[in-house]
């Protein structure tokens, strides 16, 4: 009986730190990036892991009063290759984080786990 009291003791301690892991990686995530570009390099998003848009560049021939629409479509779609890009990166930091933690058990997700 009280081998088992000690697993659920050691599972316990297991998960806080594991929690506590996870808890770093998120808190980390502000020093992964990746950037996206559109319209050939003329718009540039840069995201951190945080999925934060940190950085715009913005070519200053394509900054016309005429033009406005398609800057708009160029930036948000920078944006959006921006937040593709990063996605992965995260995922390997997390992964990382918290390695030999967890088992590896195929198609569990744990960037499902940072809500």
């Amino acid at each position: 009986m009280f081998g088992n009291l000690g697993d659920m003791m050691g599972m316990m301690g297991k998960m806080k730190e594991i929690q506590a892991k996870m808890k770093a990686a998120q808190d980390s995530l502000n020093t992964i990036s990746a950037t996206g570009e559109s319209g050939a390099g003329l718009v540039r998003a840069t995201v951190n892991g945080q999925k934060q848009l940190i950085q715009l560049d913005i070519d200053p021939d394509l900054v016309k009063p005429d033009d406005r629409e398609m800057l708009q479509d160029l930036i948000v779609a920078a944006i959006n290759k921006a937040m593709d890009n990063v996605e992965p990166k995260i995922k390997a930091h997390i992964q990382q984080a918290t390695e030999g933690l967890l088992p590896n058990i195929p198609g569990m997700d744990l960037g499902n786990l940072m809500g």
